[in-house]
């Protein structure tokens, strides 16, 4: 019982101090390391920008039109309407009209509802860029998103993928403010923290990633069984040798959930999708290269520690019962609140500027820890238990909360 605890309480202050450390100097290295820009002189490539969207005709024209008033010009625009039984595809003939002087649109409409992977291969069969930019149909993006992303490809002939930083811009409830915290101070942290160590990612953001073609046609596409495709996707690119990289200049705002039943089921879709994926992959834990199996045993570790926090925190509250005594450590407590706190100033130095986020927000930090994890701990233990009692269930899609 000594071991599991100190386990507990030591993963996340060592996996933390690492994260803090490597994010650091991910972001001193991409202020001095410079890239390589496509050679004067050749025209831009084309990029098919592809937005799947199921039930959303609230928040497409949002998009669109931040497609187009992007500083890059030589792009087309495909619009893929997959099963949605609300005004979507109204919507999307509408904006085709709009914007149908500033790039090429097309619109594909499918029927039945199969998923965001079948809806992005189908996108794809229409696409011609070189390159593909694939938004959710909740973001809007950054006027420059595109050359950071196109740099990234030019500077490295073996990268497959280049994800952007996704900002959260529904901040009126509690439940977006701690979300806000949550993309700063853990997503942001963990990914520019593997960055740096590894070189890879665990994972591309879905909602904003651009994708070398000639990448996703030798891995196969999209995988419609994959509960989470952006997660399937980018280990099926290490499989094949590709490189992901991950870009915090390529912006994107998105809408998160702002209701506690939303929030626990978009966890525990990310959780499930992981654990298919380290399943799938489990073989290169010992076969793979050393970046892939230092994530992949971080996910092991992770989800071991999920289980063990669980028995912990069972074996805590019986022991509180049965004693009637309050047990608490206060110098480990404090330890893990400080970490905590320099993890949070440091994602909020890095994207004070890109994130428009005040001190104030970080007031929230104390709520913050207390009950965001124990809603990811929740959905990481349900998740689980489902990967084992229903390991067939394939993707598709709900009407999400939007937090509009």
């Amino acid at each position: 019982m000594n071991l599991i605890s100190t386990y507990v309480i030591l993963y996340p202050v060592i996996v933390s101090i690492i994260w803090i450390i490597s994010s650091i100097f991910f972001s001193i290295q991409q202020r001095t390391v410079p890239l390589v820009n496509q050679p004067a002189g050749q025209p831009d490539d084309l990029v098919s920008v592809l937005i799947p969207a199921h039930n959303e005709g609230a928040t497409l024209s949002g998009v669109v039109e931040s497609v187009a008033a992007l500083s890059y010009q030589h792009i087309e625009l495909i619009l893929i309407d997959d099963g949605s039984d609300d005004n979507t595809f109204d919507v999307m003939q509408k904006l085709a009209r709009q914007y149908a002087k500033r790039c090429d649109i097309k619109l594909v409409p499918l029927m039945p509802n199969r998923g965001k992977a079948n809806a992005l291969n189908e996108g794809a069969k229409q696409a011609h860029g070189k390159f593909l930019l694939c938004l959710d149909a909740d973001c809007y993006v950054d006027a420059d998103v595109l050359q950071p992303m196109l740099a990234r490809f030019y500077d490295n002939e073996n990268l497959g993928a280049v994800a952007g930083k996704p900002i959260v811009r529904n901040r009126t409830s509690l439940l977006g403010r701690l979300e806000l915290l949550e993309y700063i101070g853990v997503i942001d942290i963990i990914k520019r923290g593997q960055a740096f160590i590894t070189g890879h990612i665990t994972t591309v953001s879905g909602v904003v990633v651009a994708y070398r073609r000639e990448t996703l046609a030798q891995v196969g596409w999209w995988n419609p069984q994959a509960l989470t495709e952006d997660i399937d996707i980018t280990w099926r690119l290490y499989q094949h040798q590709w490189q992901v990289s991950y870009c915090p200049d390529a912006v994107a705002w998105i809408l998160v959930p702002e209701h506690v039943g939303a929030l626990v089921h978009q966890r525990q879709r990310w959780a499930r999708g992981g654990f298919e994926v380290l399943w799938r992959n489990k073989g290169m834990l010992l076969r793979g290269p050393l970046s892939a199996q230092w994530l992949l045993l971080d996910m092991v570790l992770s989800d071991t520690w999920a289980l063990a926090c669980a028995f912990v925190l069972l074996f805590y509250v019986f022991t509180i019962a049965f004693t009637q005594t309050l047990i608490m450590d206060g110098v480990v407590l404090f330890l893990l609140v400080l970490i905590s706190i320099i993890q949070f100033l440091i994602g909020f130095a890095d994207s004070k500027q890109s994130d428009f986020i005040a001190w104030q927000d970080l007031l929230l930090l104390p709520v913050y820890i207390i009950f965001y994890w124990f809603i990811n701990l929740v959905s990481c233990l349900s998740a689980l238990a489902s990967f084992f009692l229903d390991p067939h269930h394939a993707g598709t899609w709900r009407s999400p909360d939007r937090g509009l």
